[in-house]
């Protein structure tokens, strides 16, 4: 069960990956031709293709990585590429939320940017650089790694990661606006979790190893009498 929700897990971050990778070409396309012709209509049209596409499929693309990072072996920052993959997501997410959304919002009102383009471009390379990057796994481990290794999640923790993007899509469609609250609360809350789960494991396996020590030595000292 916890192999077969994982699987459908990554199926999730793969088809919302490439979604938000062709929505950012469309959105290109549309920024340039609004650019060449002058059509206030181009940028309206990539207003509403931003807000009702391309930040649905960039919110549940990220939230799915963060929570294939969280769920298996490979974590946060155990490994360069994970960790290179998880700041150019928050890096692009606060660009696409603060600064490309507010220019297309002034673009559809008739004040044009030349940035725009050049952002979008930025990101569609971003995510291109990404997908090299799941596929290449390069560079190898952190100085962070350690030497143990971190348990899979079961499957109701992969379950909830699917769940969790359809009731934030329903709130979406109820609110008018791209809203992760859910996703936002779970990455959060299952990374301190596991991160206290996996300390509290490293502190039992010290103390077996600390009170095993003297045991073991007490036994090897009458071998040689």
């Amino acid at each position: 069960m916890a192999k077969r929700t994982r699987t459908l897990l990554v199926w999730l971050h793969v088809v919302t990956s490439v979604g938000w990778l062709s929505q950012a070409v469309a959105l290109l396309a549309l920024l340039l031709y609004g650019i060449k012709t002058s059509d206030v209509n181009a940028f309206r049209m990539a207003r509403v293709l931003d807000q009702n596409v391309l930040a649905i499929m960039a919110n549940v693309s990220a939230f799915t990585g963060m929570m294939l990072s969280a769920t298996t072996p490979w974590g946060y920052f155990r490994y360069w590429w994970v960790l290179a993959k998880f700041a150019i997501t928050v890096s692009q997410l606060y660009v696409g939320i603060f600064i490309l959304g507010h220019r297309l919002e002034a673009a559809a009102n008739g004040h044009l940017s030349a940035w725009m383009p050049v952002g979008t471009a930025l990101m569609i390379g971003a995510i291109a650089f990404q997908t090299w990057l799941s596929v290449a796994k390069p560079w190898g481990r952190t100085p962070w790694t350690g030497s143990r290794k971190l348990p899979t999640a079961s499957a109701p923790a992969f379950v909830l990661a699917l769940v969790v993007p359809a009731a934030d899509f329903a709130l979406s469609l109820w609110t008018g606006n791209p809203t992760p609250v859910f996703m936002l609360i779970t990455v959060i809350a299952y990374a301190i979790r596991r991160a206290a789960r996996g300390n509290g494991r490293s502190s039992a396996a010290s103390g077996r190893g600390t009170a095993a020590g003297p045991a073991r030595r007490g036994a090897a000292a009458p071998g040689p009498r």
